[in-house]
């Protein structure tokens, strides 16, 4: 069987690139397609593959400026040749599911969302874009949002990384869809001893507006507490100059030393709301609890009393609330670690095998008219 991955951009390890990853272990054999493509910001396990980018990633600057290119995206995928493909996945954030499969192909797509900047956080784009960006966006939105509906008839099947995600499929799309949670290396976080424990909060993740980061440092610098900030993104520099002495901000980070935080640190600080997050099951892998904004994908994966608690505004106020709140509270690290344990790959590769076998099975077993 011939498989063809699809996915938006491959521009760095993130966790739309941690489901690839998985399903290139599912499919050894299978080519991956995609926008841009930067190898050495790549694992050596999707580089292991044939990669054919799009014209895309000939255009200047694509490597940086890959969004801008956003309406030339769909020309784009309908430009990939896919005959003789069997099975073609779509993992969908920006454009990757408007691809043109054979007639006889399977197409799945796992969606970790519709696209955000044309749908659920349109506004809040607009608003923090420029003022040339800002005029042009209402034309060029509706022109991707009628391509995005018309494409997602070309999917046979919608598998959402979340409830969340699968009731945003439904109101945008018109289609139900299967969850399955996207796959987590649970195995390789571990739980640190009671004497190596420390004072500080952790937050961890790319530094972008909607994931609400100077929320949390705000909070912080006025409690006086420590809060250790963990990654990069267009904001690194605002959040520097935001922190006041108690919040230490160090930027991207490897493996190691974010390996290190999580299992050291009081409790994971998730201000944002997220479509699934990967970033709450990782501390929680680690033993320690996250204290999160009562919105999307967390609300799936944090059990309160068991491995954190909420906040439901994204206000200081509430974040500093939740934090003297749960301040004294116990943590079973062991009981946090068997809740993480069920977002393992293991869960991930079982469930979208036997949706993908049933999907060709189904397709087999149609007559063709």
């Amino acid at each position: 069987m011939r498989v063809a991955i699809i996915h938006y951009w491959l521009v760095g390890m993130r966790g739309g690139e941690k489901v690839v990853e998985t399903l290139c272990d599912m499919y050894p054999q299978a080519d991956i397609f995609t926008h841009v493509y930067v190898p050495e910001k790549i694992s050596e396990k999707i580089r292991q593959h044939k990669v054919i980018p799009t014209f895309i990633n000939s255009l200047p600057r694509a490597a940086r400026m890959y969004k801008s290119y956003l309406p030339l995206m769909p020309i784009a995928l309908e430009q990939l040749d896919l005959r003789g493909y069997d099975l073609v996945i779509s993992s969908e954030s920006g454009p990757a599911k408007g691809v043109v499969a054979a007639p006889d192909a399977v197409h799945i797509c796992y969606c970790h969302t519709p696209m955000r900047y044309i749908w659920n956080m349109y506004a809040d784009y607009r608003a923090s874009a420029g003022l040339l960006t800002r005029l042009v966006m209402p034309l060029l939105a509706h022109y991707l949002r009628l391509w995005d509906v018309t494409s997602s008839l070309r999917v046979d099947h919608f598998v959402a990384n979340s409830t969340a995600v699968a009731s945003r499929i439904k109101r945008y799309y018109g289609a139900n869809a299967e969850v399955v949670y996207p796959p987590v290396d649970t195995n390789a976080f571990s739980i640190a001893s009671a004497e190596e424990l420390a004072d500080y909060y952790l937050m961890v993740g790319e530094l972008v507006s909607y994931k609400r980061p100077d929320l949390a440092v705000r909070a912080f610098n006025k409690m006086g507490r420590k809060l250790i900030v963990i990654g990069g993104g267009e904001m690194l520099d605002e959040i520097r100059r935001l922190a006041g002495p108690t919040v230490t901000v160090l930027g991207p980070q490897p493996f190691d030393v974010l390996r290190h935080h999580y299992a050291r640190c009081r409790a994971l600080i998730f201000p944002g709301e997220e479509d699934f997050g990967m970033v709450p099951v990782e501390a929680m892998a680690s033993g320690r609890p996250v204290l999160a904004y009562a919105r999307g994908g967390a609300l799936e994966t944090v059990v309160p009393g068991l491995s954190g608690a909420f906040f439901t505004e994204q206000t200081q106020e509430a974040i500093i609330a939740t934090v003297n709140g749960f301040q004294d509270q116990d943590v079973d690290s062991q009981k946090i670690v068997a809740h993480a344990q069920s977002f393992g790959p293991e869960h991930f590769t079982t469930k979208m095998r036997a949706s993908i076998d049933q999907l060709i099975k189904d397709k087999i077993n149609t007559p063709h008219v």
